[in-house]
């Protein structure tokens, strides 16, 4: 198969009806979270570059008063901490 220009692939992207637009829209943007999700697990395993950041929140939580965040992602939920003032 023929590799495509970004050019050419925008151009046959541009043509299409505005359904299969949204459906394209969002399969890549679940491709795109996908490969975010993989480098977050990359990133925050043993030895991945995110160790050192993930270190000190846990110093700072146990250092002092802390408390949950929480939101509601589409995809997960998530916690955050934040030092209460």
């Amino acid at each position: 198969m023929e590799a495509l220009s970004v050019e050419s692939i925008k151009d046959a992207i541009a043509k299409l009806p505005e359904q299969e637009k949204v459906s394209l829209a969002a399969w890549l943007n679940m491709i795109t979270m996908d490969e975010w999700d993989r480098q977050m697990q990359r990133d925050f395993s043993s030895g991945g570059r995110g160790t050192k950041f993930l270190e000190q929140l846990k110093r700072e939580a146990a250092e002092g008063p802390v408390e949950p965040i929480q939101t509601n992602n589409s995809r997960r939920d998530i916690q955050f901490w934040a030092h209460r003032q």
